[in-house]
């Protein structure tokens, strides 16, 4: 991938904020949107993708790039004049992921401890599929060794009975990974928060023309 453009920021931005709907949704409901949360996942193991869309594309077994539709919602109501309440959480959580990206990219051991172990990953889904507890659970181990380690994490909020879960544990923090990803994803295409800020009707007019495609692709 060498040539980005704003549609591409978007489209990574907008799985960040995905992400952090999937964690928000799972720690006050219980549950998600599997479809969503398995497009993510892929978005992992695709480090050579060729183009900012086929690193959503799936694996192939859902509807891939218009699993992101709720999180170009998200993203859509985040640069909007008004600021739902309701989003509070689901902001929170993907500008700290933004933070802690910029903090990841400047660890070049975490960044090699990462790829490797990515590669790793890579493997075990030959044998697993992505919602497998083994690969949820190795995602989320990868995010416990490298993103946890700084001071500042993502204090996830919700309902104590389905934050207990294990399961549920290992699912959010393999989730943020992605959230992750996607950030890192987001800078590589030329993303800055500034730029969010000075250009909000570019960004939200990009959005548009991604979901009217998305849409129309449905």
């Amino acid at each position: 991938m060498s040539q980005y453009s704003l549609e591409d920021q978007v489209i990574a931005l907008s799985a960040v904020f995905m992400s952090a709907k999937l964690v928000n949704d799972l720690a006050k409901q219980g549950q998600l949107d599997q479809d969503a949360m398995n497009c993510l996942m892929a978005s992992l193991l695709k480090t050579d993708a060729e183009s900012v869309p086929a690193v959503y594309a799936g694996d192939g077994s859902g509807p891939g790039l218009r699993s992101l539709m709720p999180g170009l919602e998200e993203l859509k109501g985040a640069l909007g004049r008004r600021q739902e309440k309701r989003r509070i959480d689901v902001m929170r959580y993907a500008l700290t992921l933004l933070f802690l990206e910029n903090r990841l990219r400047k660890r070049s051991d975490l960044m090699a401890l990462m790829g490797k172990r990515i590669d790793q990953i890579k493997m075990q889904s030959q044998h697993f599929p992505l919602n497998h507890s083994t690969i949820v659970g190795a995602c989320a181990s990868l995010y416990t060794d490298t993103v946890s380690t700084f001071p500042q994490r993502i204090q996830v909020t919700g309902d104590p009975k389905y934050l207990r879960v294990d399961e549920n544990a290992d699912k959010i923090r393999a989730i943020l990974l992605t959230g992750i990803r996607a950030a890192i994803l987001w800078r590589q295409t030329g993303g800055r928060r500034w730029r969010l800020l000075f250009s909000k009707s570019a960004h939200l007019n990009a959005i548009e023309a991604v979901q009217s495609r998305l849409m129309n692709q449905a």
